[in-house]
């Protein structure tokens, strides 16, 4: 089957170009004409640049035609945490210190493991029911899983449905909140999955739900995974994307998975593509229609649904592959995030660009006089305001809202109808924060002393402040005991997990 679309890069200037549905298949840079760039404020040497990528392109993949080995032994790592920079895209090792994980939030259908929840004498919490009992549970403050002895063991299920006898051995390292899941990887590498599951977005074969961890089957180590509310993606440390979940629709948008079709995938499957084209992914988002990757050499790749601009190339056309985002070919991209319907690039530089839906100001770049429900950005667009002079150096996003760590350890939050353009959260000047990770309608920072301090609506419990209230300016998070600071941060629609490490004495 072969689809055509238009493209339309101005009233004078369009491109018909063909997509392939066959399962081979070589990704055609599209040709550089003035017309491409008219729409934007991109002067003569961003044009060199684009054409010098064009060509590199080219090269990389003609170089690597004759080299079907993957590894990422030469690949330069685009994203880095700011707390594990050096582990990033390694094959995952015990931890040098006793890590503790500690949720919160609103558990649906597992999305927070209540079996192995402990409360504050040590005792498991969710034996008995209780204030944990009915379909949804709201914790409302931090609470420490059990990851030792048979709890964590039983709780894996000892690995007695895929042969693996030692799971229950085996440390959490990782823990990813999605849109109504949760994904946990072990320091070996191996994914376990539970929550909801209604478009087979946990990639465990069927469309129910689980409250209990199914582990997926992949041939090398997982390092990150997205779970979106629809399909979700999975990268391991060879550099491999794995997508599953829903395919797509004419009405909804198609190619979301990056297949090359829109056929659904009940389990994690290879995008091919990207090993036909040489390219080693380094980060996924996926949002509700769409998906943005980002590569080691810096490169951001997006398809699925067009509508709302969520692809970045000015067109509103869908994408069955993964395709360059075009205007930011001259931009060294070190790290990606995204939302229900928009996404945010952070360059070498500092400078964030936006794109995709901006109907809540999520795009951080204003509204002008009107609030627009169908508002949105179908190129890429500087975020400037009061970050101009500023270098970004984490960016994050959530449902319909942003935030960014400055390299001063300034807090800037944006969208949700609240505010259009950056705001400094000056509450939090006395402390340097050094990371972000958005939700539903909160965000939670993460000051260099290791502790999280936590904004927005708290009605999910999300804010774990010990209450379900909202609150307009960051207050810290007082659950998670002094003496450990926390690592690592992961914000879903409606729960929180943050893994830590004891303090240095």
């Amino acid at each position: 089957m072969m689809i055509m679309t238009l493209r339309a890069k101005s009233a004078a200037s369009a491109t018909l170009r063909t997509v392939s549905t066959a399962a081979t298949r070589k990704r055609v840079v599209p040709a550089f004409t003035p017309s491409a760039i008219t729409p934007c404020t991109y002067n003569s040497s961003q044009a060199l640049r684009y054409l010098q990528r064009v060509c590199h392109s080219d090269h990389r993949r003609h170089y690597l035609s004759g080299n079907s080995r993957r590894s990422l032994s030469t690949a330069a790592v685009a994203v880095e945490s700011p707390t594990e920079e050096s582990a990033r895209h390694e094959t995952p090792s015990r931890p040098s210190k006793t890590r503790n994980v500690y949720m919160w939030g609103t558990s649906k259908k597992g999305t927070i493991p209540m079996n192995i929840l402990l409360d504050p004498t040590g005792s498991l919490a969710a034996g008995g029911g209780g204030i944990f009992s009915g379909d949804e549970k709201v914790i409302d403050h931090p609470m420490k899983l059990n990851l030792e002895g048979s709890a964590w063991s039983s709780f894996l299920g000892g690995g007695r449905d895929n042969g693996d006898d030692d799971v229950g051995n085996a440390a959490l390292e990782k823990v990813f909140c999605g849109a109504s899941g949760t994904a946990m990887v072990l320091e070996d590498g191996r994914c376990f999955v539970l929550g909801t599951n209604k478009n087979g977005e946990l990639g465990i074969g069927s469309l129910k739900e689980t409250t209990e961890p199914k582990q997926l089957s992949l041939p090398s180590p997982v390092s990150k995974a997205s779970l979106g509310p629809n399909f979700s993606a999975l990268l391991t440390t060879t550099g491999d994307l794995y997508t599953f979940g829903y395919g797509g629709s004419r009405v909804n948008g198609i190619g979301c998975l990056g297949q090359g079709s829109m056929d659904s995938h009940p389990t994690p499957t290879l995008v091919q593509s990207l090993v036909e084209d040489g390219c080693y992914a380094a980060d996924v988002h996926c949002g509700e229609y769409s998906m943005t990757v980002l590569t080691t050499e810096g490169e951001v790749l997006t398809c699925g649904s067009g509508s709302y601009g969520r692809l970045g190339n000015l067109e509103t056309v869908d994408q069955l592959y993964l395709e360059p985002v075009e205007l930011m070919g001259a931009e060294d991209v070190v790290q990606i995030a995204g939302g229900f319907a928009f996404s945010l690039a952070l360059n070498k530089g500092g400078l964030i660009h936006a794109w995709g839906r901006n109907n809540e100001g999520q795009l951080g770049c204003g509204m002008g006089l009107a609030v627009d429900m169908y508002a949105m950005e179908s190129i890429p667009r500087p975020i400037e305001g009061d970050l101009e002079g500023r270098k970004v150096t984490r960016i994050a996003a959530g449902h319909t809202h942003a935030a960014a760590v400055t390299s001063n350890g300034e807090l800037f939050t944006w969208g949700m109808n609240m505010t259009h353009e950056p705001k400094l959260e000056s509450t939090l000047l006395h402390t340097k924060i050094v990371d972000v990770a958005c939700g539903q309608n909160y965000t939670l920072a993460l000051d260099v002393e290791g502790r999280v301090y936590s904004l927005g609506k708290g009605k999910t419990g999300v804010l774990g402040l010990a209450s379900t209230k909202a609150t307009a300016y960051p207050i810290l998070v007082e659950g998670i005991p002094d003496t450990e600071r926390v690592v690592s941060m992961s914000c879903g629609w409606a729960h929180v997990a943050c893994v830590t490490e004891p303090k240095e004495t």
